[in-house]
């Protein structure tokens, strides 16, 4: 068998490319910020957004109108929200659609405080 018989054997037994798999994206959270800022994405295609809180205290990503217009393929964001208790860390799977899109943390002033942030999907 030739090599190159070897590798396309091994490549379809691998199963789907890599570029077929939701691409990842940090969000991290702590008292009293987020980062990335902005936030980027690229529009109709698949992302896992993984929110780490850095604090000990909890947070919330509130996105309403980002995750109200996104398919969302895996995980959950209830009422437009990601709750994380301190040092907690939650993922939600999605195909988000072009916009810019404020987010927030609701909690009590946290917002005066710094915790906005903004996404923006291509």
């Amino acid at each position: 068998m030739s090599v190159t018989r070897i590798v396309a054997s091994l490549a379809l037994s691998l199963g789907a490319p890599a570029a077929a798999q939701p691409a990842t994206q940090t969000i991290t959270v702590w008292s009293f910020g987020f980062a990335p800022r902005p936030i980027h994405l690229a529009a109709g295609r698949p992302v896992t957004l993984v929110f780490v809180n850095r604090s000990g205290g909890s947070h919330d990503f509130t996105a309403s109108a980002f995750f109200a217009r996104s398919t969302i393929t895996a995980g959950a964001a209830p009422g437009g929200e990601i709750e994380l208790r301190g040092h907690e860390t939650k993922s939600v799977t999605l195909i988000p659609r072009a916009g810019t899109y404020p987010a927030h943390c609701s909690h009590f002033l946290h917002t005066q405080f710094g915790m906005s942030d903004q996404i923006v999907v291509n």
